[in-house]
């Protein structure tokens, strides 16, 4: 994508470097001093030294993107930008917010810096909000290789590195997060990115949309072992490829929870499918087959009592809303009653549910 709205980080040039005058201090801060009766001399060192502070560092890092978080402060975003190699000394872009009074315009997202930017460059870039960006949407119930795919395809990031992203031991651990990858933790919504972005950094910004949602969701679930909060977005990952309809999620939740309490199989097909497409890399079945449950697997909720040993989806707010909230109900099964309506029969014993299967299983 094209960087040629962006803000321009050329210093603008000094007349008085024309005449041959040195351009130690910029023309507006030579009509401050000098207005208040102070020596040239004096002048020229005060803007020698505004000059040595607003330069890039001494080892300036290439162009590279830079996130303003929301709720960031101004000391926090100058420090962070320092941090990263961009300015020199963060306390100048306080000084030069401070008197240009844009303490509170800095706006969150992401910058595109270039290769030695000078700090007024880059307050004008951060508070003028200038950037280029890409609508990415992410379905619910999509697994990581699904997205990963389609970044690669809306040329936000190579499909490989977001991948190995959702594989990266660095982010596993600074969002706690027990399984091997951070499958289930994708949340699903729609993101505004610069293209070319990185498959990191939108692994980042997914993984903390998720954590920022789960507040909503359970406002104590950090007050819950972490084996449970695993166990329940495990769960919400099997809901969100049951359900259709909104208002069934919960309902479905319970199905699943009544059958665990009774160490009873799940029997999802959605965990068959994840197998044949995720795990085995094929295409998505039409419909499952006998031999398709007896798939030596300990994703195979046919074969196998109890939760699979990981998510199987990036799972939505709906779903995520079930797994923590399921309805109190004696359902033990299922059965697709309405496949445009996305309406489920469901049953609290077999022999109700093989009567359902057969009338409804027929109709469609």
């Amino acid at each position: 994508m094209s960087d040629s709205n962006e803000p321009s980080v050329t210093p603008s040039p000094d007349p008085g470097a024309a005449n041959g005058a040195p351009r130690h201090a910029r023309p507006w801060l030579r009509k401050v001093l000098l207005g208040a009766g102070i020596p040239l001399g004096v002048i020229l060192m005060a803007g020698a030294g505004w000059t040595a502070l607003d330069a890039g560092p001494a080892h300036p890092r290439g162009d590279g993107l830079f996130a303003v978080d929301r709720g960031e402060t101004l000391g926090q975003i100058s420090r962070h930008l320092q941090e990263q190699g961009y300015i020199r000394y963060a306390p100048l872009l306080d000084v030069i917010a401070r008197l240009g009074g844009t303490q509170a315009e800095f706006r969150a997202g992401y910058y595109r810096i270039p290769r030695g930017a000078s700090t007024l460059a880059i307050h004008r870039l951060l508070t003028s909000g200038s950037q280029q960006l890409l609508k990415v949407t992410i379905p619910e119930g999509w697994t990581a290789r699904k997205i990963a795919l389609h970044l690669e395809a809306l040329g936000v990031a190579p499909a490989q590195d977001f991948l190995d992203a959702v594989k990266s031991p660095a982010l596993l651990a600074k969002y706690g997060i027990s399984g091997k990858t951070l499958e289930g933790y994708l949340y699903p919504d729609t993101y505004f990115v610069p293209a070319p972005f990185t498959g990191a950094a939108m692994a980042d910004l997914m993984v903390k949309t998720f954590f920022d949602t789960m507040g909503s969701v359970e406002p104590k679930w950090r007050g819950l072992a972490p084996s449970a909060v695993r166990e329940r977005i495990i769960m919400a990952s099997i809901v969100e490829r049951e359900y259709r309809a909104d208002d069934e999620a919960p309902l479905i939740a319970s199905v699943f929870y009544n059958r665990l309490k009774r160490n009873i199989g799940l029997e999802s097909c959605a965990t068959l499918e994840y197998i044949i497409t995720e795990i085995q890399n094929k295409a998505h079945p039409e419909y499952i087959t006998l031999d398709d449950e007896k798939i030596d697997s300990p994703y195979n909720t046919y074969k196998w009592a109890g939760l699979p040993p990981g998510p199987i989806s990036n799972p939505g707010k709906t779903a995520l809303e079930a797994a923590f909230h399921p309805a109190e109900t004696g359902y033990f099964y299922f059965v697709l009653r309405d496949a445009q309506a996305g309406r489920h029969y469901f049953s609290r014993d077999l022999n109700a549910h093989n009567q359902a299967k057969y009338l409804y299983l027929k109709k469609l």
